[in-house]
């Protein structure tokens, strides 16, 4: 499925480490290949109608939403902060 970054994600990525941005990358590679995929645990966020999460590692988060047949990336940050304004 294909992926659109939003300005406010690639702005939230441009600001990730190095080392962070390549764990974005494989699960952006994930979420293109199968959005269940286990290591993503997708799940709607709670509050925030037609917005999932999906997990980057066990601090870092990224939030999307699906369009048709394109997922929208929305924000990626730590946790707190990125589900704070999904």
């Amino acid at each position: 499925m294909p992926i659109e970054l939003t300005d406010r994600f690639a702005r939230q990525y441009g600001q990730l480490s190095m080392a962070i941005q390549r764990k974005v990358d494989k699960a952006l590679h994930l979420l293109d290949k199968d959005f269940r995929h286990p290591g993503l645990h997708s799940h709607p966020i709670e509050g925030a109608s037609g917005i999932f999460e999906a997990y980057v590692n066990r601090k870092y988060r990224m939030t999307f939403e699906r369009r048709k047949d394109t997922f929208i990336m929305r924000n990626v940050d730590s946790h707190d902060e990125c589900l704070r304004n999904p």
